[in-house]
């Protein structure tokens, strides 16, 4: 790889690694298997593009053997990618996936979903909105229940407070949840490591970091300085570079 005069990168994950990948995955399908098995159902609160459908994939490799539920636009975006499988990294499991769970087209299904144990993948993936609200005024009361986060939880967002609280708005008022919370680091996001490597192959001259909460652009910007010598910057709303 030459030399990059000027590089633009994110830095969600500027201050941590992800944990290995397989080890998590096994552990994500072991915990559903429990809760399940024990009567109870997993809510994934997932993104409707990208995330719902990899979760669904994770099921479908490990032979997840009980009730998977999809909904939501994660229906609309798993019927786009139906119709284009040359842009998908594995069609055949893929479209597995996708048999293997029960769509939900109306209301009926909704409420019949959370009536047995399983698996329900719904965005959204932090919680803000969409179809996860309705699962969780069911799934959040129950002590035998899980709802098990996928995704980056922004600060401030539903889900980031679940998180840190283990409370959520149910039937409008705050509310401690009996359901057990858990967070599976499923990012795509590159990790502190990666952020560096990548710098570091494309011998950039010049980084300009952004796309990271809680100081995480400042954070990869003194690595960057430090580590490298590199001349980075986060730049401020409304600031100018000539490039």
């Amino acid at each position: 790889v030459g030399t990059v005069e000027d590089l633009i990168i994110e830095a969600t994950y500027a201050d941590t690694d992800h944990a290995d990948r397989s080890t998590m995955e096994r552990e994500f399908i072991t915990r559903a298997n429990d809760i399940v098995e024990g009567g109870g159902t997993v809510l994934v609160p997932a993104f409707s593009v990208g995330r719902s459908q990899e979760i669904l994939c994770l099921l479908a490799a490990y032979h997840f053997e009980h009730n998977v539920t999809i909904d939501g636009m994660a229906e609309d975006a798993s019927e786009i990618l139906m119709h284009n499988l040359s842009f998908v990294r594995d069609p055949k499991l893929f479209i597995e996936a996708m048999h293997m769970a029960n769509w939900v087209r109306g209301w009926k299904d909704r409420r019949n979903s959370v009536k047995k144990p399983g698996v329900i993948v719904s965005p959204a993936g932090m919680l803000k909105g969409g179809n996860a609200i309705f699962y969780m005024n069911s799934v959040a009361r129950r002590p035998e229940n899980a709802i098990f986060l996928v995704s980056y939880q922004v600060p401030e967002s539903p889900g980031r407070k679940l998180l840190e609280t283990g409370q959520f708005i149910l039937g409008g008022k705050m509310r401690k949840v009996s359901a057990t919370i858990e967070h599976y680091d499923f990012s795509s996001h590159c990790g502190r490591t990666q952020l560096v490597e990548t710098v570091k192959r494309l011998k950039s001259n010049r980084v300009f970091v952004m796309h990271g909460a809680e100081g995480n652009c400042q954070r990869l910007v003194e690595t960057l300085k430090q580590e490298m010598g590199i001349d980075a910057y986060a730049p401020k709303t409304g600031e100018t570079f000539q490039i």
